[in-house]
């Protein structure tokens, strides 16, 4: 659901720099392809952050071309995005959310907060206050 197609592109005094086309936000780089592609999901973890603050619409991810690489969060983090996504699409505000678990404001911020290690079982309460469940595959 968030697989963001990069472009890796070789400088010339060395290293690569990671940009996404759909997060204009995200950029980074690294001194070889391993270490650009990792820093590239904390750049994209980061940007999306900015999005969630601003109470923005998430970037759709386009279609990756032939053989682009695509950079997604942490599982943690998507999980995260989905319930925010979900929160936009219905129109659910944060303190909508609260008042339908039962919580205090500040649980439903951290909840929201890419940065902060939220519990699994509290994510799920806040996607079937939604109307909605958590499925997990591996692939």
């Amino acid at each position: 659901m968030f697989e963001y197609p990069i472009v890796l592109a070789a400088q010339p005094e060395g290293g690569f720099v990671v940009t996404f086309p759909d997060v204009p936000e995200a950029i980074t780089q690294g001194e070889d392809r391993e270490e650009a592609l990792l820093y590239a999901v904390d750049a994209l973890e980061a940007a999306l952050t900015f999005y969630v603050d601003d109470r923005r619409p998430l970037p759709v991810p386009s279609k990756p071309k032939r053989g682009q690489a695509v950079v997604r969060p942490s599982v943690l983090e998507s999980v995260k995005l989905a319930i925010y996504a979900e929160m936009l699409a219905q129109g659910v505000k944060k303190s909508e959310l609260a008042r339908r678990l039962g919580w205090h404001m500040p649980q439903v911020d951290r909840l929201l907060d890419l940065n902060h290690a939220s519990r699994m079982e509290h994510l799920e309460s806040a996607a079937r206050s939604l109307g909605r469940e958590i499925r997990l595959s591996m692939v």
